[in-house]
């Protein structure tokens, strides 16, 4: 699979990260309660595949109900660029709209009811897999 560098952050700055992932990104729209109410839109990748540039110290998290997902946000502007799902705990769901233009190739959007979150994790045991290194990434 080929890899390419994304770079990206929040609205105001204070946030940069890069993650390496394939041009081509397949992009989970959730329909549970918080996704739903911050339109959050991501694709998964393994947590070694992102790297916080700056702004480690302006993250803060929010969790609710099971409390696996950590719902990372920038302090200053709110904007949510990536947080660990709870899907894929091991990984992260990164924010396609938070990317910096020019490195994705196409996009393929793919319905996720979350608010039947169990039998839809059954339905579709390929999410588990995102998070899963298959090569190491470049450095």
């Amino acid at each position: 699979m080929d890899l390419v560098k994304h770079t990206g952050g929040c609205h105001c700055g204070a946030v940069r990260f890069e993650v390496w992932s394939s041009p081509d990104i397949l992009v989970f729209d959730c329909s549970c309660s918080i996704c739903t109410k911050k339109q959050n839109r991501h694709f998964i990748v393994p947590k070694s595949s992102l790297k916080i540039l700056q702004g480690l110290s302006n993250l803060t998290t929010y969790t609710f109900n099971s409390h696996t997902a950590k719902h990372t946000f920038c302090k200053t502007c709110g904007v949510q660029s990536f947080y660990s799902p709870r899907s894929n705990p091991d990984g992260y769901g990164v924010a396609p709209h938070c990317l910096d233009p020019g490195t994705i190739r196409s996009v393929t959007v793919e319905k996720f009811d979350g608010e039947k979150w169990e039998e839809t994790m059954q339905a579709k045991k390929h999410i588990k897999d995102l998070s899963k290194p298959v090569q190491t990434c470049p450095p």
